[in-house]
């Protein structure tokens, strides 16, 4: 049976204990969680990569996996897994909540044998990169006030005897090009609420933009 394959963090962790505490196999699978065959062959592996310890800065997950779990006699750089469809990761990543993580639990429930975590993410973010800039904004300095409810509620305790609890509604309002911003938390989202904080907003920044803009997205 081929020994398990570790995560990257996981695989420092074996590196570290052998190189700087010189451990054995049976003493680092206690700490790591993983099994003495399992040490074993990483650290193989890590002998035929030439791997030195400490790693350079430049070894990233992806970097130390590929060096590792390359497959033998595969060309350096061909992808042996099934990737994700990276517009559609891109497009899910705009949802509410979702992270990465996320997408790649699901990636790795439908493909077992497929990249790992970090190895996932840093192809995701070369993907991204390729992307072309749609469109570029100039933001002269106290020329915009951005203005918005943050998306989700804050819960507020309103009785500490009783723990009763309230959802509050987070205003937050940024000053273009600057590091200035204002936030308040209230009970609703109404039209006296919405003004009520623009004023105290203009208050707190001390003057009024020449433009006021609904939505910080």
């Amino acid at each position: 049976m081929p020994a398990e394959r570790l995560e990257m963090r996981r695989v420092r962790e074996i590196l570290r204990y052998r190189f700087e505490q010189g451990l054995g196999h049976k003493s680092i699978a206690i700490r790591v969680g993983a099994a003495p065959s399992t040490v074993r062959e990483t650290l193989r592996r890590a002998t035929i990569a030439e791997l030195s310890w400490p790693l350079g800065d430049d070894v990233s997950d992806a970097v130390l996996e590929r060096a590792l779990y390359k497959a033998a006699g595969t060309k350096t750089g061909h992808r042996r897994s099934p990737e994700p469809d990276w517009a559609l990761v891109h497009r899910e990543l705009k949802r509410k909540h979702m992270t990465l993580q996320i997408l790649w639990d699901e990636y790795i429930s439908r493909h077992p044998d497929g990249y790992r975590y970090s190895w996932h993410c840093d192809l995701y973010r070369g993907w991204a990169m390729k992307l072309p800039v749609t469109m570029r904004q100039d933001q002269a300095a106290g020329d915009k006030l951005f203005v918005d409810y943050a998306g989700d509620t804050l819960t507020v305790v309103v009785d500490r005897l009783s723990g009763k609890t309230r959802q509050a509604h987070l205003f937050v309002a940024v000053l273009g090009a600057s590091s200035l911003s204002f936030a308040q938390a209230r009970w609703s989202e109404t039209l006296p609420d919405w003004i009520e904080c623009h004023i105290q907003a203009l208050e707190f920044f001390g003057g009024v933009p020449a433009f006021v803009r609904g939505g910080l997205h």
